[in-house]
């Protein structure tokens, strides 16, 4: 940095936008401390894809051959019907990856994160089993309140705190005020290989029921998707996993298929994660000395497979302008705002199509008449961004 203001930077949220961003900043001069309400780095979620430029972004922070080295090195996938009616078996492409011989890397997300944090190194603090309750802030610095340690101030604060993100309550407002139900919820959580799987996915989709699972970790354990669809959103609490899988069990009462079988593994699951596929839509990502980052401030939900891509891309991005600000948090903010403004609008659309794309392709597996869609080139959207230099 050419000006030594703004260099305390407190990151709430260690999955992975947030120790992608801790990693450039410590390259670039700025003292991080990242505060995760986990006791430690979160395992299980569901496989993520890093696409170009997200690859380019790893690449940068010598990441790219671990990366790929940690794939899910899927081979192909099968789809049936809701009687267990083999629809189609593909070797081309995958429902979690696509296309299988594209440059993108599908990869765990509890192993990214890791990648991720270790990447960052030791020159980062952490503040695990630990939240904010409390954020003030003027012209010098933000102050902050913790459930546990003292509080402390910060010269910046960043909410990288996932869709639910508790900066973006405290600072910006009520959750209600930028959510966006898009229709479906899912549950990921990790279960045995029992289908013996070899790098291989399965799904099932039966009108507004649907999910699969794939091998994982070189076969030695599967990771389950779970969905159902509803125009409304419910209510639950997002804190209260046992409830979360009541939900489940109770929508998939009658399921048919391997449904039964893989529900009979998530009452055990220690890794058991549910939400709803929903966007965050924002005028403006940062509010003062606070900014958002990712699926905080713009989340595509996982029908856009952009989520990680966007966060790593966009902690990239913010490390960047800060450094090139020289800390001017107001002008760094505005130029990542700038800069990633289209790409993420891009990638947000991509999502509400791929949505339409599935509804279309169950109307017409039903025998209905599938509305047409305008289906945008997913390559021009997942690439359609050129990192700048920083």
């Amino acid at each position: 940095m050419t000006n030594p203001r703004n260099t305390t930077v407190l990151i709430s949220g260690a999955s992975v936008g947030g120790p992608a961003l801790a990693y450039w900043l410590t390259r670039h001069g700025f003292a991080v401390t990242v505060v995760e309400r986990a006791p430690a780095l979160r395992a299980g979620g569901q496989a993520v894809d890093v696409r170009v430029p997200a690859l380019e972004v790893a690449d940068r922070m010598g990441l790219a051959a671990e990366l790929r080295a940690h794939g899910t090195g899927m081979r192909g996938m099968t789809m049936y019907d809701g009687a267990g009616t083999e629809l189609y078996s593909t070797t081309g492409h995958t429902l979690t990856g696509g296309d299988l011989d594209s440059p993108d890397v599908e990869i765990l997300r509890d192993d990214l994160a890791r990648l991720l944090a270790g990447a960052a190194g030791g020159d980062v603090e952490y503040l695990f089993d630990d939240s904010i309750t409390a954020v003030e802030q003027d012209g010098h610095g933000v102050r902050v309140t913790f459930e546990n340690a003292a509080p402390r101030s910060f010269d910046l604060l960043v909410g990288a705190d996932g869709l639910h993100s508790n900066v973006r309550r405290l600072v910006f407002g009520p959750e209600e005020e930028f959510i966006s139900h898009l229709g479906t919820y899912l549950a990921v959580f990790t279960a045995p290989n029992f289908l013996d799987l070899d790098h291989w996915q399965v799904f099932c989709q039966a009108g507004d029921f649907g999910g699969g699972m794939m091998s994982a970790r070189d076969n030695a354990e599967a990771r389950v998707y779970i969905g159902f669809a509803t125009p409304d959103p419910i209510a639950y609490d997002y804190r209260d996993v046992a409830a979360q899988k009541r939900i489940l069990a109770e929508r998939y009462a009658d399921a048919g298929w391997e449904f039964p079988r893989a529900l009979s593994y998530m009452w055990d699951a220690p890794d058991f994660h549910f939400d709803s596929m929903s966007q965050i839509r924002m005028d403006s990502w940062s509010r003062g000395r606070v900014v958002l980052l990712g699926d905080a401030g713009y989340c595509g939900s996982p029908l856009s497979g952009q989520g990680t891509s966007m966060a790593m891309v966009g902690a990239y991005v913010l490390a960047g302008e800060l450094k090139a600000a020289g800390g001017d948090h107001e002008a760094a903010f505005a130029n990542y705002q700038r800069e990633l403004g289209g790409y993420v609008a891009a990638n947000q659309r991509l999502a509400l199509t791929n949505k339409a794309r599935v509804e279309a392709q169950t109307a017409a597996a039903a025998g209905g008449e599938a509305a047409e869609v305008d289906f945008q080139d997913f390559g021009d959207i997942t690439n359609g961004l050129v990192l700048k230099d920083y």
